[in-house]
């Protein structure tokens, strides 16, 4: 029986280093594992971190060039004003020297029509006529003449 009990605790003993030696396996590869899932948890963590910064980066960036967009818009909107503005003053100035224009061909027009009328009336004393006519302000026929300059006028 004795050697059956010292085979028999031999054989456990076998066992037990055996089971030992596994779980030092098992705990070894438990280790190895849980130390790879740490360093695999922080890459995930560092490359999330980048993404993050790389975010942020963006955010900001996206931020400068939106302020530069509404500045630039806010500049073009005031010039637009500024030229509209001006285009109306232009427009109303264009509107009154056109009405002027018409107010001085319709003048033209009585002059030379009154000039027609004097010279058709008085055919018989042409001198007394031409003195009449530089003597009474509503017969400028002589206003209606262009102005001829020539460079030797104002020599001295």
């Amino acid at each position: 029986m004795a050697s059956s009990s010292g085979n028999s605790s031999g054989s456990t003993q076998l066992q037990n280093s055996g089971s030992e030696e596994q779980v030092v396996l098992v705990d070894q590869r438990k280790r190895k594992r849980m130390l790879s899932n740490r360093e695999s948890a922080r890459r995930s963590r560092m490359k999330k971190q980048k993404y993050l910064d790389d975010l942020m980066a963006q955010v900001t960036q996206l931020r400068t060039d939106n302020n530069q967009i509404l500045t630039a818009i806010n500049v073009t909107t005031q010039n637009f004003l500024n030229i509209e503005s001006e285009n109306s003053i232009l427009r109303a100035q264009m509107m009154e020297l056109d009405h002027r224009l018409d107010s001085l061909n319709e003048i033209l027009d009585c002059i030379n029509t009154s000039n027609g009328i004097f010279e058709n009336d008085h055919h018989e004393d042409l001198q007394t006529s031409a003195d009449h006519a530089f003597m009474n302000p509503l017969n400028l026929f002589y206003l209606n003449q262009p102005i001829m300059a020539s460079p030797d006028l104002f020599q001295y």
